[in-house]
């Protein structure tokens, strides 16, 4: 039987792993196994006996991300379509802007599935938005909510790889993935920046 010392060593370990492969994978996204295991303090070999390959690290990394998604995306809804979507896209760039270059790496790898299941409640709150702006005639009217969904989300995935190669300061970021967004989603850029004022107004009212 495990000694109730041996278990929380094992967690302690565990957990030092993830937060050195989350650090180190921010700034270099294939630092080696042996790199993070030293980040960590440990060998590369107790590095195996919680994670047997670098993808299963991954999809750990990935689960935590999800909850943090979730955290960020509880209250995030508003009546109007648009700031609905903008809202989302505020919330999801605070949560991942520190880790882009692990967020680009995870959904063009072998892990898109996995990535898919974890973004879940943010395709489900984009969805929302989007029918019911197309059902009001605010969003495009010539696609069925769930081709506008999908183009949205490839327009966002398309300015985050802008954001990693142009090294875009966040800031800058944020409104561009909104306002790319809300373009795909049938605004103007005006009514798009409308949008985004009215959502930085309800943020900081719900704060």
């Amino acid at each position: 039987m495990t000694s109730p010392t041996r278990r929380r060593d094992a967690v302690a370990n565990k957990e030092a792993i993830l937060d050195a492969a989350a650090e180190l994978l921010r700034r270099s996204p294939q630092a080696p196994l042996d790199r993070i295991a030293a980040a960590a303090g440990l060998t590369r070999r107790a590095l195996y006996g919680h994670f047997a390959s670098r993808d299963e690290l991954l999809r750990e990394l990935l689960d935590r991300g999800a909850a943090h998604i979730s955290r960020a995306l509880e209250g995030v809804r508003h009546d109007d379509p648009a700031v609905h979507v903008a809202l989302l896209g505020s919330a999801i760039w605070r949560t991942i802007a520190h880790v882009k270059l692990v967020v680009q790496m995870l959904v063009t790898g072998p892990l898109e599935h996995a990535v898919g299941e974890a973004v879940a409640p943010l395709r489900r709150s984009l969805r929302d938005a989007v029918e019911r702006g197309c059902a009001d005639g605010s969003f495009r009217q010539d696609a069925t909510p769930q081709v506008v969904t999908r183009l949205v989300e490839e327009a966002a995935l398309s300015v985050l790889d802008v954001a990693v190669a142009r090294d875009l300061p966040d800031d800058d970021a944020q409104r561009i993935l909104i306002a790319t967004a809300l373009g795909v989603a049938g605004l103007s850029w005006r009514d798009a920046q409308d949008a985004i004022a009215r959502a930085d107004l309800a943020a900081e009212a719900a704060a």
